[in-house]
């Protein structure tokens, strides 16, 4: 797999992801003070090989995930397996940059059909009979 496929657009490069691995925490016996299990992908934005449209589109939609530095990192600590995390880090990074990648739909306005117009001016017209009906009866009441 020398290239990751997010989209007919987007494709990264292999050699742009830097993965770091450190020990993990939680269950795990020995197993987990001695080998470096967690699994941390960077994801360099800027320093990229993508083209200027693709960094400024998945710039302005991963703000948040963001580090200062604009880097994106993802993490995966979930199985005892580095390599297993590893896997699991790189379906993490594709899942999020398709999410992100995907063209927001926008709603098209619309305008309220006659027959809807008409039924909301009903359902006014019978909240005003009742209420004029409730305050006949109240001013008998009080006579």
């Amino acid at each position: 797999m020398e290239k990751i496929v997010i989209n007919d657009k987007i494709q990264i490069p292999l050699s742009d992801l830097q993965f770091r691995f450190s020990r993990s925490g939680g269950p795990g016996g020995q197993n987990v003070n001695r080998v470096s299990t967690r699994v941390e992908l960077i994801f360099d934005l800027q320093g990229s090989s993508l083209d200027l449209g693709a960094k400024e589109s998945l710039r302005s939609n991963l703000r948040s995930k963001l580090d200062s530095s604009g880097c994106l990192r993802v993490v995966s600590q979930e199985s005892r397996s580095q390599w297993k995390n590893k896997q699991i880090a790189i379906e993490k990074f594709i899942l999020l940059l398709r999410k992100v990648a995907r063209p927001v739909k926008h709603r098209t306005p619309t305008t309220a059909t006659k027959s809807s117009k008409n039924a909301r001016l009903a359902w006014k017209k019978g909240r005003s009979r009742l209420k004029k009906m409730r305050k006949i009866d109240t001013e008998r009441e009080l006579q």
